[in-house]
């Protein structure tokens, strides 16, 4: 089956095309748009078809390649765990979108997308205990690799996060490489929560994988994704 898509004419050209762009991310979580331009101008152009790009401190917009430019693991070759990213924020990214801009002579670096939403419904039905712990515990994280940088939520987060008026799921926070120290008195139980979690997300079936490709950006929200192991690649 197709995954959703749009064309990027269509989403640049008319406001029709950005609704229709939306509806397919509320709808799955993710879509692709076909036939942009392979360059960071079409791309940020897209974007800017959604609104206004949010600043951090890795910039706006940005383009990067793995050359450790910035101390983070995104600036690597290195395969990357199942994640959602800016766990460190107090209001982490929501709807981001990835374009590999070139991939000459290099190999791997597939993307991976899990729904990070049915994980948690398949673990509340499994292991309830596991639901319970990642629902209430909160998880110190950081981002402090790169000079002069020390990001810290407001306060720490659990992993799964409720709206309090209906109690509905509507935030996924996970990210093992920006987490800090959990609380030793909650350590044993933590970790079998996170690892009942994990291998829920690393199942077969929880799994959508697809190698990017220029001219074919991959817009997501609320999905957790991962990137294998891969070489000279420009994002």
């Amino acid at each position: 089956r197709k995954p959703p898509t749009v064309s990027y004419d269509e989403v640049i050209e008319s406001d029709a095309g950005v609704g229709k762009w939306m509806s397919l991310i509320r709808e799955y979580g993710f879509s692709y748009v076909e036939d942009c331009p392979p360059n960071p101008s079409a791309t940020q152009r897209l974007l800017e078809r959604i609104s206004f790009i949010r600043n951090t401190h890795y910039g706006d917009f940005y383009d990067f390649t793995s050359d450790l430019a910035s101390a983070d693991t995104a600036y690597t070759s290195l395969a990357l765990s199942a994640h959602t990213d800016t766990t460190y924020f107090t209001d982490p990214a929501g709807l981001q979108l990835f374009h590999l801009l070139s991939h000459t002579e290099g190999f791997g670096g597939a993307s991976l997308l899990v729904d990070g939403f049915r994980a948690a419904e398949i673990l509340k039905h499994e292991e309830p205990y596991a639901y319970s712990i990642l629902s209430t515990h909160r998880v110190p994280t950081h981002a402090s690799g790169n000079e002069g940088i020390s990001i810290r939520p407001t306060y720490p987060f659990p992993v799964l996060n409720f709206a309090p008026e209906t109690g509905e799921l509507i935030q996924v926070r996970w990210n093992n490489d920006d987490r800090a120290r959990i609380d030793p008195r909650m350590a044993e139980a933590w970790y079998f929560a996170a690892r009942k979690w994990v291998e829920i997300l690393r199942r077969k079936e929880s799994e959508y994988w697809e190698q990017l490709k220029p001219g074919k950006p991959l817009s997501k929200w609320s999905l957790i994704k991962k990137r294998g192991i891969g070489t000279n690649t420009t994002m």
